[in-house]
């Protein structure tokens, strides 16, 4: 892994290939040293360098807690960290930017807008012409696979296509970055897998060109998604280990249900509970709640 930090007296230049870098973030909730603080991250290092011409998808995995939300907020800029830099392009972070699109585990679509209306949201928002809008709008749509529905509003829609509303809707704008919170986490295990299969599928338009981070705390998802795996210990969270994991390929998909990538399994959840035998004692405990 990479791992580039600043201090005071020699701050390091940006990494001209980085898409994102983290640097010795931490993250406190309440005041630092007071009683009731938390300290959600600790000393976060890691750079996502730029792959022209392929996207890609770095996953965070971790138990419950352990602060995958809090980075992925301060990627987007909706938190500030404690302590460190992130840079974003080269540029530190000091806001939300349509460069970063977002996606979160709850339903985030406006209930008084159809489908069509919903994803060109924030087109409208950046001046986009109403007819360019619409017809890339219409693209996205059929992409996730919920062409027909544009005139639907989101409360006739299932958990599974108001998701993909959500995901059209962050690709809509064309942002280089695409963050996802446990997008997944609350739906069924079917539908789950084919929101999974939509993201390899978008992971896979080298068109696109986009960089996926991705939270999850499910060891199968992120083995299945990532081309990389940054794994983190429990609260405060820190990275213990960095690994590759194949691309989302139905023979991925298939390996997977014969146990092929058990080994791999294994060692995220040692690396997680810092034991080498909780591999073996925890292995089929592939959601790592708290």
């Amino acid at each position: 892994m990479d791992i580039r930090g600043t201090t005071a007296d020699s701050p390091l230049p940006p990494d001209e290939d980085a898409i994102i870098e983290l640097r010795r973030i931490g993250k406190v909730y309440g005041q630092p040293g007071a009683e009731d603080s938390v300290t959600a991250v600790q000393d976060i290092n890691f750079t996502i360098r730029d792959l022209p011409g392929s996207g890609q998808c770095r996953v965070f995995l971790g138990p419950s807690g352990c602060g995958k939300s809090t980075i992925l907020r301060i990627i987007a800029g909706l938190i500030e960290p404690s302590s460190g830099e992130v840079l974003v392009n080269g540029e530190p972070v000091k806001g939300p930017s349509a460069d970063r699109g977002m996606v979160f585990q709850s339903y985030s679509s406006f209930p008084w807008l159809n489908v069509l209306d919903n994803v060109r949201f924030g087109m409208d928002l950046a001046g986009v012409p109403r007819g360019e809008g619409d017809e890339r709008a219409a693209e996205l749509i059929r992409r996730v696979g919920l062409a027909g529905t544009e005139k639907m509003l989101p409360a006739n829609l299932s958990g599974g296509m108001r998701q993909r509303v959500a995901i059209a809707r962050s690709l809509a704008c064309r942002p280089r970055i695409i963050l996802m919170d446990e997008p997944f986490g609350a739906l069924d295990p079917r539908t789950r897998r084919d929101m999974q299969d939509l993201v390899a599928g978008l992971l896979a338009d080298n068109d696109l060109n986009q960089t996926f981070v991705f939270v999850t705390h499910d060891i199968d998802e992120a083995i299945f998604l990532a081309d990389r795996i940054h794994v983190l210990s429990a609260r405060p969270g820190r990275i213990v280990g960095e690994l590759e994991a194949p691309r989302a390929t139905e023979y991925t998909r298939n390996a997977m249900s014969r146990g092929e990538y058990q080994d791999l399994a294994n060692r995220i959840i040692a690396m997680i509970y810092g034991d080498d035998d909780a591999a073996h004692v925890l292995s089929d405990h592939l959601l790592l709640e708290e």
